[in-house]
């Protein structure tokens, strides 16, 4: 069983900290597919920011499943060790560490994966942060700041050093940012040059996948992200399957169908009327984009204003599509 500090997880598949994407109602409803740790979108270690209604989606929720992981970016210690002390009087029982994230306007402010260029910062702030909590604290990079830098292995054995309790590695670079292919060689080095638990992220669409990248890199656990867009049931395809070695089909249509709908009702409820039928539409996009070829029925959707009326009309797409598959 992997464990991070005191927490033994169910199992080790981890949905991936994703801005924009990992709100409370997409974390539960991957946790309630198999995901064991589904940690929080960024939330910046400048608690000033706090206050706006953005940064207070991003808080742990009172109901949400142990171990909740709150995950914060800066790229000054101290604030960054307060930020931690308070997301953990929040409700935090995890506190991940961002050091992968390779937008500009993180990167322009010397955090994120930009903090990979700098060794000594790193260890300074993971010390400082450790220190200031007593929760597990976990660490999330890239394999380097460029190809020619590559430097996974030291900030891991930084990392462990620090008193990190785990860490996740996506197989790009900054200069990558999310294109071409994850490699996994760096994850492999990393992992057998640290003792501390390595997950592996990174392009891990399929069950196939998810062995192959186990058993080549022999990380103890998987990070998912962009491939749970629309199909947040793919943790429990990967986790059938490398337990049993057997490929499983999605749920039942119908199955599908009833979770986009409680999803987005989910998302209603939770933003509220306006700001939940914004969000709703990225959520709608890609459960579309895996159900249907034609984009016309995506982008009348879009174009709604009213959440009742959006979930109508989502509901009337879905039951024509139940209805070509049957």
């Amino acid at each position: 069983m992997l464990s991070i500090g005191s927490y033994t997880l169910k199992n080790n598949l981890f949905l991936a900290p994703m801005a924009g994407v990992t709100d409370y109602p997409f974390r539960r409803l991957c946790r309630q597919y198999g995901a064991a740790v589904a940690t929080s979108e960024m939330l910046s270690a400048d608690m000033s920011l706090w206050g706006s209604k953005k940064s207070r989606t991003r808080f742990p929720e009172e109901l949400e499943v142990a171990p909740r992981s709150v995950q914060i970016a800066g790229s000054e210690p101290e604030q960054m060790a307060k930020a931690a002390y308070a997301s953990v009087q929040m409700g935090a029982q995890i506190i991940d560490i961002n050091m992968g994230c390779p937008a500009k306007k993180v990167c322009n402010k010397a955090a994120g994966s930009a903090l990979l260029r700098d060794k000594p910062l790193v260890q300074d702030i993971l010390q400082t942060v450790v220190s200031a909590v007593d929760v597990p604290v976990t660490l999330k990079f890239r394999t380097g700041w460029s190809v020619s830098t590559r430097n996974a292995v030291e900030i891991a054995q930084i990392a462990e050093q620090s008193g990190i309790k785990a860490i996740a590695i996506h197989g790009r670079t900054r200069a990558d940012a999310y294109q071409g292919y994850a490699e996994y060689e760096t994850i492999r080095q990393v992992k057998a040059n640290v003792t501390i638990p390595v997950i592996a992220n990174g392009d891990i669409r399929t069950p196939l996948d998810a062995a192959f990248i186990l058993d080549y890199t022999q990380a103890d656990g998987l990070m998912i992200g962009r491939s749970a867009w629309g199909q947040p049931w793919i943790f429990q395809q990967i986790g059938e399957f490398l337990r049993t070695g057997e490929l499983s089909d999605a749920p039942d249509v119908h199955i599908r169908l009833q979770v986009v709908v409680e999803h987005i009702r989910a998302i209603h409820d939770f933003y509220g009327a306006d700001t939940g039928v914004r969000v709703a539409r990225k959520h709608i996009g890609w459960y579309f984009d895996r159900m249907l070829s034609d984009p016309r029925y995506k982008q009348r959707i879009f174009a709604i204003t009213c959440p009742s009326k959006q979930l109508a009309a989502v509901n009337d797409v879905l039951n024509m599509i139940a209805l070509t598959q049957y």
